[in-house]
């Protein structure tokens, strides 16, 4: 990064006709990492496997952390898809997380310089947080509200969760981009993770053709080594074990060509999620901190 802040953030981003293949994780921030574990975390993120973007996951309602976020970004020079979390308990505390984020991205000069986009998540269709019209306004008014440091807005949602409401087309119209959860375990016809390009493929597809050509990302988006609690797959035929959360990434890598051809450019994916002390069984890490399988994903081709 450099010296000082920039003026503007003109020519700043590489364009999105370069974003595809592997992006980055997603990075659960529950535990409300110090600085310290963030900076080292996201150096990590960025070094080891040549990351472009973390995708938060979750929320931290500790005053300023969303700036340690920005602190961190702009150290190891990561760019950030950040998050409000409408959780799964109701209640109205993402207005109150959606403040304290635009308050930061307003006011923290750095922000603007690493913030690639805002999420409203995490699948708020398909956990019938708000009526999809209430949501297209909620999204429309925070594209107003971030005019100013030209920070576009999106929803990270399942492909379901639009169907079921019918299309939702007002939420994909009134989004600048699409983050798309893939998690293909869940399906009825999953099997193993290696073979679940036809799941892949079907969600994508929908999207490319409701979609009115908009970038897109499999933001949320693999296949867990363990079932927990809720994770728990709907037919008996779904595989879950370290080799086949390999096999599924694997795959994905094995398809750059063909999502290399998906709009403007390309669809980004990022691995859900960085480590299972995060989440258990989706981390690329284990909760030692080791590496579950080789993971080198190509972030071009």
């Amino acid at each position: 990064m450099p010296s000082s802040v920039p003026s503007s953030t003109d020519g700043w981003w590489c364009s999105p006709n370069t974003e595809y293949a592997f992006l980055g994780f997603s990075y659960e921030v529950t535990a409300c990492q110090s600085i310290s574990k963030l900076n080292s975390d996201f150096a990590d993120i960025k070094n080891t496997f040549g990351s472009r973007y973390v995708r938060l996951y979750g929320a931290c309602d500790r005053d300023g952390f969303y700036d340690d976020i920005v602190s961190a970004a702009w150290a190891t020079g990561l760019g950030v898809h950040a998050l409000i979390w409408f959780g799964f308990d109701g209640g109205d505390q993402w207005m109150t997380r959606r403040d304290s984020l635009v308050s930061s991205l307003t006011n923290n000069p750095k922000a603007k310089f690493v913030t690639r986009g805002v999420q409203f998540g995490s699948e708020p269709l398909f956990d019938d947080v708000l009526p999809h019209s209430q949501l297209a306004a909620e999204v429309t008014s925070l594209k107003s509200k971030l005019s100013g440091v030209g920070i576009p807005v999106t929803v990270s949602e399942l492909a379901y969760g639009y169907q079921e409401r019918g299309g939702a087309q007002d939420v994909l119209d009134a989004i600048d981009f699409i983050n798309i959860h893939m998690l293909p375990f869940f399906s009825a016809l999953a099997t193993f993770g290696a073979a679940a390009w036809p799941l892949v493929k079907t969600d994508m597809n929908w999207f490319i053709e409701h979609g009115n050509g908009k970038k897109m990302y499999f933001d949320e988006n693999g296949w867990p080594s363990v079932t927990s609690p809720g994770v728990q797959p709907n037919t008996i035929l779904a595989q879950c074990s370290v080799a086949n959360e390999e096999g599924y990434f694997s795959m994905l890598d094995s398809h750059c060509e063909d999502l290399k051809l998906g709009p403007q450019g390309g669809i980004g994916w990022f691995a859900h999620i960085y480590s299972d002390d995060q989440e258990p069984g989706y981390g690329i890490y284990d909760d030692a901190g080791k590496k579950k399988f080789p993971f080198k994903p190509r972030t071009s081709c």
